[in-house]
């Protein structure tokens, strides 16, 4: 099943509403549920029951995609984004002058937090950040989850996986990389925008999708300006979802509404391909440029880069004190 929210063109901007989401490309149409329900609790209900309110949505009229503004799948409560991919470290890793992954990357999977409230929609421009000359887009896949847990095996985090989307953890390299050589961050060099959609794509919907070691296996990919740059399939990833939201959960609650995010896959940014060539080869990203992404079975963002509007204040400096030798 899966799961879009919306708002027609003519709603206030506040207004969310949840649709049923059938066919395909010109054929597909989005089918509201009823006024009051929310993705997340649709998430975390039976198969059965879901699909008993799923049929009462698809005998209503359904919405072209031209009809509505397909908005963020969940205003995540909260946001961790892990490194999951090891072709991924290696290539960022050698762009650093290292031989490939730390020892440490194989012990546990690493996560940062994120900023929920910069998740943009799936089809909504995205504003170049100030202060960098490179901005880059990582692919990657992110998993909705729907219930509280804390300290949960693998086995158990399964249930508490809703579905998953499409995710561009965009990213301005230059920022980030003076932010983390006070081993720190990233913050600002992240916290602008984030893309998730273009739906949600239930968790049940995807078990003849995993490989023989029971992780999620997809096709995924990535274009600027309709050139595939990258891609890779999501069975790559070091740990499974399950494992990624267990350890989340070790002494610390996950909550529902969180998104965990599978971190960039191998050629799934610009960036590791600089670490590869030693060149800006492919090129930063620039205004105008369209980044589409596609996973299979979960469809597909796509997002163009325009010039950012609001003047932004200067960055002030540290106030210096003279420090006296000791």
């Amino acid at each position: 099943m899966r799961l879009a929210t919306f708002r027609r063109h003519s709603d206030e901007p506040h207004v969310r509403q949840v649709g049923l989401v059938l066919g395909q490309g010109d054929h597909l149409r989005v089918h509201p549920f009823d006024a009051g329900f929310d993705l997340v609790e649709l998430l975390a209900e039976s198969p059965e029951w879901r699909d008993s309110q799923a049929d009462v949505a698809a005998a209503k009229d359904g919405l072209a995609l031209d009809d509505i503004v397909l908005l963020p799948p969940v205003y995540p409560v909260a946001m961790r984004d892990f490194l999951t991919f090891e072709a991924h470290v290696d290539g960022m890793e050698r762009g650093h002058g290292n031989p490939g992954p730390p020892a440490e990357w194989y012990d546990a999977p690493v996560f940062l937090f994120m900023a929920p409230h910069a998740v943009t929609g799936p089809y909504d421009d995205v504003a170049m950040p100030p202060d960098t000359e490179r901005l880059d887009f990582e692919l990657e896949i992110a998993a909705i989850v729907c219930r509280d847990v804390r300290d949960v095996t693998p086995e158990q985090a399964r249930a508490a996986i809703g579905g998953y989307c499409v995710m561009n953890d965009w990213s301005a390299r230059d920022v980030q990389g003076k932010e983390m050589r006070l081993k720190l961050g990233p913050s600002k060099g992240k916290d602008f925008a984030t893309t998730i959609g273009p739906w949600v794509v239930t968790a049940d919907e995807l078990d003849g999708c995993r490989d023989e070691d029971g992780f999620l296996d997809l096709e995924m990919s990535v274009k600027v300006n309709d050139e595939r740059v990258g891609g890779d399939r999501s069975g790559h990833m070091g740990w499974s979802f399950e494992q990624l939201v267990s350890h989340a959960s070790r002494a610390s609650w996950v909550k529902a509404g969180e998104v965990l995010a599978s971190g960039t896959c191998s050629t799934g940014s610009l960036a590791e391909a600089w670490g590869r060539t030693g060149s800006l080869t492919p090129p930063p990203l620039q205004v105008g440029d369209v980044v589409e992404m596609t996973i299979e079975r979960l469809g597909t963002i796509r997002n163009t880069v325009v010039a950012g509007e609001e003047p932004v204040a200067a960055v002030a400096p540290a106030r210096r004190r003279v420090r006296e030798e000791v």
